[in-house]
């Protein structure tokens, strides 16, 4: 396991505090900052002012006092010297990969990813002349063989959407340093739990929608990396950031700073929870996937890679065979049950449910479904913190027996 404690970082690093000294930062929710002298305005589209040099801002497309509060704590729990927010998940992505790549470019990218991020690279992305790649992203040498001369990124989740298949941050991090490339990684499904960047990511991108937040109440992004890079996406030239102008709302930046502090007590209950249901779906003879089990493939490999003390993530996924049994299966879970939800993102305080092959994974044609081992039959499991846990595995046992698919 690494030693890195994300926990432990965020306690001992700078608490800030709010304008009259509230225990909670202050929302600054202005649009456009003043100056007070005149030559401070071109210092600043110069470069030679901003936040960090004189505390100035100029607008809140650029930075904003209060998300800035955010990025700085995204960094101190990631590792990185620095991050920016953005306003959802993949404009982190697409604002990071644009940065990175242009016309003529390639990516090499893992083949078990969103569904949204696999569309971005498979469809759109060609359109401006950068190829892309899918390799599977257990194996780190299916990125070195698809790698070329134009190669400038490989991208991966820390853990795959939805197959859950782990990739090998280090070996990645060494193949990438090798050949001059950025290693991009999405770690939206394990925070706490695994950190890239002290394993050699070059940058990580994260839905803060899902359990960053943990309340389904806003959508949110972050880009987690070297300074040097945030300055290249925040330019007031050429940053795709700035340009593209993704703005997370200082409101939601401060709802977001509120749940941060308890992020690692969530993390470890959705783990255990996660755990728990795992094991005994797999004592009714169900086929799951859990990468806490010791005989799932990457399991050795996720071990040594997890930060100690919080578990092994909150997402586990059954394989019901075909979508009519998992449609069938989530309907009794949700309707008469009240198990959980029928709904897409993950992360929430209550369990949320989706048949990947034909809803987050849709965007991903047929046959590359079954490429990547997505059966059309895959329940995945968000498991959530509500609830008497005995009871619900008393409520799965009963859903899984009306539908037929344990005795």
């Amino acid at each position: 396991m690494n030693n890195f404690h994300p926990e432990q970082a965020l306690c001992e690093t700078r608490r800030e505090f709010g304008e009259h000294g509230g225990v909670t930062p202050s929302i600054s929710r202005s649009s456009t900052f003043t100056v007070m002298d005149p030559e401070t305005m071109p210092e600043i589209f110069g470069g030679i002012r901003g936040p960090e040099k004189g505390g100035c801002f100029l607008y809140s497309r650029h930075f904003n006092p209060t998300v800035d509060i955010l990025a700085r704590y995204l960094s101190v729990m990631e590792g990185t010297e620095f991050a920016v927010c953005t306003a959802s998940g993949m404009s982190a992505i697409s604002c990071t990969l644009l940065q990175l790549c242009k016309n003529g470019d390639h990516i090499v990218s893992s083949n078990t990813v969103y569904g949204g991020t696999h569309a971005l690279l498979a469809d759109l992305l060609p359109n401006w002349g950068i190829n892309v790649t899918f390799v599977d992203p257990t194996r780190a040498e299916a990125f070195e063989d698809a790698a070329r001369p134009e190669t400038r990124v490989y991208y991966t989740e820390t853990v795959g959407n939805p197959t859950l298949g782990v990739a090998d941050i280090p070996a990645l991090a060494r193949s990438a340093q090798a050949r001059g490339i950025t290693l991009v990684v999405d770690n939206t499904f394990t925070p706490m739990v695994m950190s890239p960047a002290v394993m050699g990511a070059d940058i990580v991108v994260y839905s803060m929608t899902k359990f960053i937040n943990g309340a389904s109440d806003l959508i949110a992004g972050a880009i987690c990396a070297r300074r040097s890079f945030i300055r290249q996406l925040m330019d007031l030239h050429t940053g795709r950031a700035m340009l593209l102008g993704p703005t997370m709302d200082p409101r939601a930046a401060f709802d977001i700073i509120q749940r941060i502090p308890h992020l690692a007590v969530r993390m470890r209950e959705h783990g255990r929870r996660a755990m728990a249901i795992a094991e005994h779906l797999r004592t009714w003879g169900l086929t799951v996937t859990y990468p806490g089990f010791p005989d799932f493939p990457q399991h050795a490999q996720m071990r040594a890679m997890m930060n100690p003390g919080y578990g092994w993530g909150g997402m586990l996924t059954i394989d019901c065979g075909t979508q009519k049994k998992a449609e069938a299966v989530m309907d009794r879970l949700q309707n008469t049950e009240r198990f959980g939800f029928m709904a897409v993102s993950l992360g929430y305080f209550d369990t949320l449910m989706s048949c990947s092959g034909s809803s987050t994974s849709s965007e991903i044609d047929e046959n590359e479904q079954h490429a990547m081992g997505l059966s059309p039959g895959l329940v995945r499991l968000s498991v959530g913190l509500t609830g008497n846990l005995e009871e619900r595995l008393n409520q799965l046992q009963r859903a899984l027996q009306a539908c037929g698919l344990i005795g």
